[in-house]
């Protein structure tokens, strides 16, 4: 609901705010006073498109704000979740243009654009006036307003075609795949078979490095091993000597008092660990293949494993592991054509189940429209469009415009003339009668709408009488669901009005002039609803016609 708007600045309008009610709420005055503007200003607080025109002469800016307070989980409230911004039970919408065109949008203080301020303002606030008008115009509500007449959920469509879209992507991403293995087939089996052949093992190629390092230095090995053996084998084995120069020692031992004891341990010692030595060297000498052609077939199994791994583009120790992927991809690429045709049996069955949802939602919308129809059609001949019909269009969309919503397509259209085809009702109806038409409509789906606040810019517009009665009735039994604000020359209305605000011209004192509003009192409302009966010369008899206005309003 709107609670109040806050206008500085806007042409005629230097400084104005308004407090809201709900209910139905009139505003009058002579024409050319300033109504417009209002509406302009709320409009600039809902998103409109701006103009540096608006801004009051000599002011350096305009600035508009609108106070909502936020119905239980409004849409409004689940887009400012979406946007991360703050959330409260009362929403702010500024919008602030200066002298030289530019304009910023604010949200609870924070700023947004223009574009979020228009979404957000187009949940709260519908205006229906002869130029303009936001909501039911526009085609792409219809569905979604025909759905909340009907109380129809579809829920159940959505999540079907959500099904049948993931089953599409699958088997699309399943053919492409089966498609890149089968361009690829030959690459496969080729690789796998030359992998198969060359068996590689993690930690083959460290290993034969330091073959080839050993092969590579062999001579130099052997002759090294050589110098050794010989070293420990010529004149005497090394072994003999220490022995021997041991048992020399242990036979005078005992007169030495215990001085040449760590002499015969260290020579016992040396004797063990030459002997452990030569026979150590005679093993590795005998285990070492230093032939050269061990060397070609060493060298040869290392060159062959890093070329295959260049050719993979993997580290030789992942060797063994790409032979097992491919060769996975080529286990898959055989049972492929089985797993796709599972897929697109999938698929298919996905798409039934959506259609069959889509077609029981379209069932339903059909047997709704006979009600709307009729219900809107009933409403028509006392707003004066006794001519005029109704109906709405359901068509079936073209499958490349199927969605969540099913696949209906859904408008609604009116023919203001017998003879004539209907159409679109922002191209058929005028002005006055476009409002008639919003206001029957409005009041037929007035407990499913999510918008809170109407409102109509002269929908009375060439009717008077028991016509202009009826919409004011019609008015009142909207605004029994939603607040209702009116622009309104025609006394009957303004008579059904709540509260009434009175829009007049006045002298700033310094040469121009300046718009006020006023909230009447009871005596005051009377005086003006006098005046729009008998125009400038206020009779007893205006006055009199008023008071029987206004106590019809009550009855």
């Amino acid at each position: 609901m709107l609670l109040g708007l806050s206008i500085r600045d806007v042409v005629l309008i230097d400084r104005l705010d308004i407090a809201f009610q709900s209910g139905l709420s009139v505003l009058t005055g002579e024409t050319g006073a300033g109504k417009s503007i209002l509406l302009d200003s709320l409009g600039l607080a809902l998103g409109a498109r701006s103009e540096s025109g608006l801004v009051r002469p000599g002011a350096a800016q305009l600035s508009v704000t609108a106070e909502f307070l936020l119905p239980p989980d409004h849409p409004a409230g689940r887009l400012l979740a979406e946007q991360a911004l703050a959330t409260a039970d009362s929403l702010m919408l500024r919008r602030i243009v200066g002298a030289d065109g530019r304009s910023r949008a604010f949200v609870n203080d924070q700023p947004v654009s223009v574009a979020l301020l228009r979404r957000l303002g187009d949940s709260l606030v519908e205006i229906h006036g002869q130029f303009e008008s936001h909501g039911l115009l526009d085609p792409a509500t219809h569905r979604t307003v025909l759905d909340a007449f009907a109380d129809l959920d579809p829920a159940p469509a959505a999540a079907a075609w959500q099904a049948w879209r993931a089953a599409i992507a699958g088997h699309r991403a399943a053919e492409a795949t089966l498609a890149k293995a089968r361009s690829e087939e030959d690459f496969l089996r080729h690789a796998v078979e030359e992998l198969n052949l060359l068996d590689p093992r993690p930690g083959e190629e460290a290993a034969l490095s330091a073959q080839r390092s050993i092969l590579m230095h062999g001579e130099q090995l052997i002759e090294g091993m050589n110098a050794a053996l010989q070293a420990l084998t010529a004149k005497g084995e090394v072994e003999t000597a220490l022995q021997s120069a041991g048992r020399a020692l242990q036979r005078v031992a005992d007169k030495a008092e215990g001085r040449l004891d760590p002499v015969i341990a260290a020579l016992d010692r040396a004797a063990i660990e030459t002997a452990e030595a030569r026979n150590l060297l005679e093993k590795v000498s005998s285990s070492l293949d230093l032939d050269p052609a061990a060397l070609n077939t060493v060298e040869e199994r290392l060159f062959a494993l890093r070329a295959a791994a260049r050719r993979h583009a993997v580290e030789v120790d992942a060797l063994a592991a790409r032979r097992d992927a491919l060769a996975e991809e080529l286990r898959a690429l055989d049972a492929g054509g089985d797993g796709v045709t599972r897929l697109a049996a999938a698929e298919k069955a996905a798409r039934t189940a959506y259609t069959e949802a889509a077609a029981a939602l379209s069932r339903a919308r059909h047997a709704a429209v006979r009600r709307l129809d009729q219900g809107v059609a009933a409403e028509l001949p006392p707003l004066k469009l006794e001519k005029a019909s109704f109906r709405t269009r359901i068509e079936t969309l073209p499958e490349e415009q199927w969605g969540e919503a099913g696949i209906d397509g859904v408008a609604f259209e009116v023919a203001t003339n017998p003879g004539l085809p209907p159409g679109p009702l922002a191209k058929i109806a005028s002005g006055g009668e476009l409002a008639r038409f919003m206001l029957a409509l409005k009041v037929v789906l007035a407990r499913t709408s999510p918008v809170p606040s109407i409102v109509f810019d002269e929908v009375d517009s060439g009717i008077g009488g028991a016509v202009a009665a009826a919409v004011g009735e019609r008015l009142v039994r909207l605004a029994g669901d939603l607040q209702v604000l009116v622009v309104t020359h025609s006394p009957q209305v303004a008579a059904r009005g709540i509260h009434h605000w009175h829009v007049a011209k006045r002298e700033d004192g310094n040469g121009g002039t300046i718009t006020r509003v006023a909230a009447l009192t009871a005596a005051e409302r009377r005086e003006e609803i006098a005046r729009m009966l008998a125009g400038a010369q206020v009779t007893d008899q205006a006055r009199a016609a008023a008071d029987s206005l206004l106590a019809a309003a009550l009855a």
